[in-house]
């Protein structure tokens, strides 16, 4: 059923505005023969309320890797402009202000809500694309850049909303809310732009694309190895628990350490709308998959289903996935290929 649904190459991107960077560097030597030797270029942003850093290895010149790494941040930026629940302009929201009507929708943002609801389908309802409102009063409602507080209108939501509301009408990429909702599609988009940004990077020997701990690594790294990924301690973020060595794949996270309200520390953003709370009993989930889209999603929902529903769905599922639970007890699917614990 998801396969279906993941077609991330039918998207076709129009060129948003430009986001400034945060930094960057490079590195790379011609040989006598007039050819450029491995090229590393490191550079990142602030994007999708997180440091999104690209590193590229590749036989080119650094400026023509940086145009490439331009594109890229491109693809991720439109994203984002399309799908920001912070944003009154963006399309998600133009949408979730026609409750009832039949609203043709950029391909980016049908495509992202077609998988939320066939991942909540097969969830029943864990994951649901229709929480924006209830995160709203949780506290988050903040544009991490501007600070301007959003606050979606109180016709816009309906308590009794949830995925099965929302109509995709797959031959002109139109969609109807059925009932008032905020959208909310942060456990799901930031997957989605990190694949179309490695699109913009496939013609390199070698990247790796960290979006605030969402990555993929494809090829080699700039010693010439499968990339090795460090896995975070939820309890104390700067060190690591374990690593992975992987190449032409997403690892994604999802923690409760990650996001907390600003109005309540003692809140995170995942939320359960079965329950009406924030999922409990873990600090973290981590999947591997082919795809960040994959990867992203699935991490949320393992999250939110808790830590044996979580495993056991991971499982079934075929993904390579590692919880750690409130007590850091570590759980691995079959698949998962920690290389080494850490102390």
């Amino acid at each position: 059923m998801l396969s279906r649904a993941l077609r991330p190459a039918l998207i076709t991107l129009p060129k948003p505005s430009i986001t400034p960077y945060k930094k960057r560097k490079g590195r790379g030597i011609m040989t006598h023969s007039g050819h450029y030797a491995l090229s590393h270029v490191t550079e990142s942003f602030l994007l999708m309320g997180t440091t999104v850093t690209f590193q590229v290895v590749g036989h080119k010149p650094i400026h023509d890797i940086q145009k490439s790494i331009q594109r890229a941040l491109t693809a991720m930026t439109t994203v984002e402009q399309i799908c920001s629940r912070f944003d009154e302009n963006s399309a998600l929201n133009q949408l979730c202000q026609q409750p009832g009507k039949k609203v043709a929708v950029p391909p980016i943002l049908f495509h992202v809500l077609r998988m939320s609801c066939e991942l909540a389908s097969i969830t029943n309802g864990v994951f649901d694309p229709t929480v924006g409102s209830q995160l709203e009063q949780l506290g988050f409602n903040q544009h991490y850049l501007t600070g301007q507080i959003v606050s979606s209108h109180p016709q816009l939501y309906d308590e009794g909303a949830s995925y099965r509301d929302i109509t995709l009408f797959e031959d002109d990429l139109s969609v109807c809310l059925n009932k008032p909702m905020q959208l909310d599609l942060g456990g799901i988009a930031k997957g989605l732009a990190i694949d179309l940004a490695a699109k913009e990077l496939a013609e390199y020997e070698g990247f790796a694309i960290n979006a605030g701990g969402d990555i993929y690594v494809f090829g080699i790294d700039p010693q010439g190895d499968a990339w090795t990924i460090g896995i975070e301690n939820p309890l104390s973020p700067h060190t690591l628990i374990g690593t992975v060595q992987v190449t032409n794949m997403a690892i994604c996270t999802s923690g409760s350490y990650k996001r907390k309200s600003p109005s309540n520390p003692l809140v995170h953003h995942l939320y359960n709308p079965l329950t009406a709370q924030v999922a409990t009993g873990l600090l973290s989930c981590t999947v591997m998959a082919p795809l960040a889209v994959v990867a992203d999603s699935h991490a949320t929902a393992a999250f939110l289903l808790g830590p044996q529903d979580g495993l056991t769905f991971l499982t079934d599922m075929g993904f390579a996935g590692l919880f750690i639970t409130e007590h850091m007890e570590r759980l691995l699917t079959p698949l998962m290929p920690i290389k080494e614990y850490l102390p």
